[in-house]
């Protein structure tokens, strides 16, 4: 009731100037206990949203292009964190983020489930593809499937190189080497990197070795490596991207009206045509596709 009181009085002493008659530093010291809990019209707003994302949404420069144009038109400033999906999502998990922008379904459900996040929307997609050295010592080329590309890499014990970081490209590779029946790990020829996607790329690169990498990364760097696509076009390296904000009722300290704000732009007419329009002048093809109001459940085996 007098939190109520005091936030009313003050606002309407500010309005008729009664406030300034009396003396401001007086009323407010009188009133302090009050207005502890208010949220005044004038207070200040928490203009940084930390997003925590994927190497991928930064490497590829994507970003780089996103962020600029969300600011140019809010409040609101955009603090990304790039590191794998699997970090980016215990950021998450800990209240050390605002919004998430990630690419590994399987795992961004439960944050869902459990109250952690809210609001999961698909933004964007596009696609895994294998990489490796021009020569294809493995015949990678020839196979037909991504399962058939890394059993042919184990065959001839040639170099595979991992992010080994828990990220959502980590976590697909790992997916289809259990579905191929093998365990890599532990062999001289798997090597991990733990490392982000575009040092990943540039370690395969320099080893003449294979790599699993998001497409968008991949042309962005291609410039730079000595790496060619050998598999595509599996259904299964679909690889698409949701963007949740971190629920402040478990985290009251989470700015979630700056976390709305950004996603709310992302699904947006000009972030989807920004994304959808990205990649295609310098490399002849998006780098990305949008997905603003669609689900997940499009993309899903027939």
């Amino acid at each position: 009731m007098y939190l109520g009181w005091g936030c009313g009085l003050l606002a309407s002493w500010r309005k008729t100037g009664l406030g300034k008659a009396i003396g401001t530093t007086l009323l407010l010291a009188v009133l302090v206990g009050a207005l502890s809990g208010c949220e005044l019209p004038w207070a200040k707003v928490n203009k940084e949203v930390i997003m925590a994302t994927t190497t991928s949404t930064r490497d590829s420069g994507l970003l780089d292009v996103l962020i600029p144009a969300f600011e140019a038109k809010s409040d609101f400033i955009i603090k990304s964190v790039a590191v794998g999906t699997g970090q980016a999502l215990e950021m998450g998990i800990k209240g050390e983020a605002d919004v998430l922008l990630v690419h590994a379904p399987s795992s961004e459900r439960p944050l869902v489930e459990d109250g952690t996040a809210i609001s999961r929307r698909m933004v964007m997609h596009n696609d895994f593809v294998i990489v490796g050295p021009p020569a294809d010592p493995a015949a990678v080329k020839e196979t037909a499937s991504a399962v058939e590309a890394l059993q042919a890499i184990a065959a001839g014990e040639d170099v595979f190189i991992s992010r080994g970081d828990e990220s959502g490209t980590h976590k697909m590779e790992k997916s289809l080497w259990t579905t191929a029946e093998l365990t890599p790990s532990g062999n001289k020829w798997y090597q991990e990197a733990g490392l982000g996607m575009g040092d990943t790329l540039a370690i395969a690169s320099e080893k003449e070795g294979y790599t699993l990498t998001d497409r968008a990364t991949y042309l962005a760097r291609k410039s730079t490596l000595e790496l060619e696509i050998v598999s595509e076009g599996d259904p299964v390296l679909l690889n698409l991207y949701h963007v949740m904000e971190v629920s402040s009722k478990k985290f009251p300290k989470v700015n979630a009206k700056g976390a709305k704000a950004w996603s709310d732009w992302l699904l947006g007419a000009e972030a989807q045509a920004i994304i959808a329009a990205f990649g295609v002048d310098k490399y002849g093809e998006p780098l990305f596709f949008a997905d603003g109001g669609k689900t997940e459940a499009i993309y899903a085996p027939k």
